[in-house]
């Protein structure tokens, strides 16, 4: 597929995703949605990271309702096609893949942008990012996931709050609430989520392991997650990365994963 809305390098081992639409702060046209999916899975065949990131002063400012594909008169009209075709095989997508996902906000993480930034496996923000439930002022409900995602990361209280109100959360108080991990200048996001993106595509195969099993523990026993840990342990131990981990720590020295 050839990209008009996002721009895809690849940056060593990384796949560095940038939403690039920022005449609309990267809102969520059926295009953008297209291209963002096709990247994730072209990603998934060439990196051992993926990095999700943004041009221009907003990480994604929601859908674009100016690309909505629904007549304001017809009243069967259906606001949420683009979920199930588009968006929400997008969200689940970032779920199921083998590779650890981050993603860097700037400015708005706004509706399906904060279900976007919020599905990655670690999320680096800047000082001036904000995530926002902007779907009660205009009549809508959330969607890419947020009320699964919000709830389950920062409890069904402040998240109901945050739905129900409105109100932007920034990103000194979402650090603090536990919905992302890192805050840092806004100049420097791109570059300390590469980093930090790079160390992950060093690491083993077992890193995906590790990913779809604490995915999974959200709606599992403890029983479950017992039996998945010994199956992922099972397949783990079957990697050319496990043999390399333990010979060099038997020899004394860094490991060198390739993934595999």
């Amino acid at each position: 597929m050839d990209y008009t809305k996002l721009l895809y390098d690849m940056v060593g081992d990384v796949a560095f995703i940038r939403l690039n639409d920022p005449d609309v702060l990267n809102a969520m046209s059926t295009q953008l949605g297209k291209e963002l999916l096709d990247a994730l899975r072209r990603a998934e065949k060439e990196a051992r990271a993926i990095l999700i990131g943004s041009i221009g002063r907003a990480f994604c400012s929601g859908a674009n309702l100016g690309d909505g594909g629904f007549d304001l008169d017809d009243p069967d009209r259906d606001a949420g096609w683009r979920l199930e075709q588009i968006f929400n095989p997008m969200i689940l997508e970032m779920r199921a893949s083998n590779l650890p996902i981050v993603t860097a906000v700037r400015g708005a993480a706004a509706g399906v942008g904060c279900g976007i930034a919020c599905a990655a496996d670690m999320v680096v923000a800047g000082e001036g990012a904000f995530f926002y439930q902007a779907f009660r002022h205009v009549g809508l409900t959330p969607d890419g996931g947020s009320t699964y995602l919000l709830s389950k990361a920062i409890g069904r209280v402040r998240a109901m709050e945050m739905m129900l109100m409105g109100t932007k959360l920034h990103a000194p108080q979402a650090l603090e609430w536990g919905l992302i991990n890192r805050v840092v200048a806004d100049d420097q996001v791109d570059e300390e989520a590469l980093k930090l993106a790079t160390e992950l595509a060093k690491g083993p195969r077992s890193l995906g392991f590790i990913k779809a099993s604490a995915w999974a523990a959200l709606e599992s026993t403890l029983g479950e997650q017992l039996i998945r840990e010994r199956d992922f342990q099972r397949k783990a131990g079957r990697t050319e990365d496990f043999v390399e981990g333990v010979r060099s720590f038997r020899e004394k020295r860094p490991s060198a994963f390739k993934g595999r």
